[in-house]
């Protein structure tokens, strides 16, 4: 069936479409070309004086896993509170089920999720999480860096091929699109009473440093041709003064692709009466000089939620700021580490208030909206259902002021946000939140409106206010499907889930195999994702997409 959508104005970054006045044609879950004259569409649909994009794409967001579900079990209250009472906007991601997620992302025009943290071990129960989630594509990232095979590859000093091989196969294995690290070492070294670690400390009783480990791991993903860079958890995580520790990690990518994750965790300086300050024109200017950079922002929003993390040396040390007062830390044996600790960030909070400042900081110094994302680290900094209000934040600078007024004052003369005037156009947010994320991640199916392009479409009602205008899109189209009209889910469709095609030497699976045959007591083929339990088949639930040639300065 040949759709039209006539008379919208089209935005599009693919395209370098800021506002054009077009229309639209899509058939078979796909963009085409507007046909040869004559050609009459089976469907025309009035979108005159409405704003049409890509469908938007989260490129970090913690929708599935092992710490998703431990939030849940944590935090039952939160969930039936929402059943009960019917809030507008759920909380943290403890609060709502699959099929909630899926729904609110489709409702403000997201089509599109990654998973950013996918220990290797429980892959399998992360995908099916992810196939019960409504309506939305799916992705995740496996995470490597803490496990005892490959820490024990590297105090071996084998190749780099063979930690090459390592990579893939996993990637294979956990059916994942790219490559995590989270505190490279650290939490492994928490298994031996570590409670600091910083990039250059070194793995007890394997002898390699964290800088090592994220170096080891950034070569593997650029030897492989992974299309979206290393995914970096950063050292030092939250501490006053871990501006140098983003810079370092900057430097220590030599030049090669590297993507640093929730940077405004990173963005902490330590001058003041209070040991912390906004260190936001110091990243941004080291950002700025390191062109082979991308950033997500992990913008702190006020309010309730729960902080889930792998970084359980970073967790462990905020256990005691706990509210309400109840948090999990759990290790797994040759595998990573986690926790979960429940916050509410508070306006009166000196702390909370600069972080809220210094992420906006960021995205209003940030010269590049092609190479800086939008996230809240759903649900660290605040759920993702907020978004539609930091879009508003960053478009509207009287809204920041008057959002400003009641931050701790010690905080505000401490920042330069009430000095920046920026505003973000949409065709700035169309970047950030769908071409650049599309591009990045490889998935070059989707993120913009050209031809051949899935048809994954969201039709926005113009407002001043844009909080209200993205909270609920006019409509939202996914493969070529009427999903919601009016801010209102209209069907529940299935998603599929977004990998990578990676190559590796066969001969890595009989190593890994006598390994789990000696420390596991689970045959290896009980960790790898197939197609048990999904209610799709496997060509109908995994996307595969291609890795590109190697990477090399």
């Amino acid at each position: 069936m040949l759709t039209r959508l006539t008379g919208g104005r089209i935005v599009d970054p693919g395209q370098g479409l800021n506002g054009t006045l077009q229309d639209l044609w899509f058939r078979d879950g796909l963009i085409v070309s507007p046909p040869e004259a004559g050609v009459v569409s089976d469907v025309d649909i009035d979108v005159s004086g409405k704003v049409v994009m890509a469908g938007a794409i989260d490129i970090h967001s913690h929708i599935a896993g092992g710490n998703v579900n431990t939030a849940r079990l944590l935090l039952p209250e939160q969930h039936r509170n929402f059943m009960a009472r019917k809030l507008g906007h759920a909380f943290s991601t403890a609060r709502w089920s699959t099929t909630e997620t899926g729904y609110r992302y489709a409702q403000m025009g997201y089509t599109t999720v990654v998973e950013p943290a996918v220990l290797p071990a429980n892959a399998l129960d992360a995908h099916l999480q992810m196939a019960d989630i409504p309506i939305i594509d799916t992705a995740g990232l496996a995470i490597l860096g803490n496990d005892d095979f490959l820490l024990r590859l590297m105090r071996s000093k084998v190749s780099q091929n063979q930690i090459n091989d390592y990579v893939a196969w996993t990637l294979q294995a956990t059916r994942c699109l790219g490559l995590k690290v989270i505190n490279a070492g650290g939490a492994n070294a928490f298994k031996s009473n570590v409670r600091s670690f910083a990039l250059d400390d070194v793995v007890p009783n394997y002898g390699v440093s964290s800088r090592q480990i994220l170096q080891t791991l950034q070569r593997a993903a650029c030897d492989i041709g992974l299309p979206h860079p290393v995914h970096v958890h950063c050292n030092n995580l939250g501490m006053p003064g871990n501006v140098d520790t983003a810079i370092a990690t900057m430097e220590a990518a030599q030049g090669l692709p590297m993507h640093l994750a929730h940077i405004q965790f990173y963005g902490y300086g330590n001058e003041g009466d209070k040991g912390f300050s906004s260190a936001a024109a110091k990243l941004i200017d080291a950002f700025n000089k390191h062109r082979n950079i991308t950033m997500d922002v992990g913008q702190v929003l006020f309010g309730q939620t729960v902080t889930i993390s792998g970084d359980v040396v970073a967790q462990y040390s905020r256990r005691n700021d706990a509210s309400p007062s109840k948090w999990v830390m759990w290790d797994a044996e040759c595998e990573g580490s986690g926790g979960a600790v429940p916050y509410r960030y508070q306006q009166k909070s000196f702390v909370n208030s600069l972080q809220w400042l210094i992420g906006l900081e960021i995205f209003l110094l940030a010269e590049d909206p092609w190479r800086l994302f939008f996230t809240t680290d759903h649900p660290n900094g605040g759920p993702f259902t907020r978004y539609p209000h930091l879009i508003r934040l960053l478009m509207d600078a009287d809204f920041r002021l008057e959002c400003m007024a009641g931050l701790h004052p010690d905080a505000i003369a401490m920042s330069l946000l009430k000095d920046l005037k920026k505003e973000f156009s949409l065709y700035e947010i169309a970047t950030m939140t769908r071409t650049a994320g599309a591009r990045m991640l490889g998935l070059h199916d989707r993120g913009h409106l050209l031809p051949g392009g899935i048809a994954d479409i969201a039709v926005y009602s113009e407002q001043a206010d844009k909080e209200a205008m993205f909270t609920g899109a006019h409509l939202v189209f996914k493969n070529g499907e009427l999903v919601v009209e009016k801010g209102v889910v209209q069907q529940r469709i299935r998603g599929r889930t977004q990998t990578i095609q990676a190559q590796f030497d066969p001969h890595i699976k009989r190593d890994i195999q006598a390994y789990y045959d000696r420390f596991y007591n689970l045959s290896l083929d009980n960790f790898a994702v197939g197609e048990v339990g999904f209610n799709q088949t496997d060509n109908e639930r995994f996307v595969w997409h291609d890795c590109g040639k190697p990477y090399h300065v």
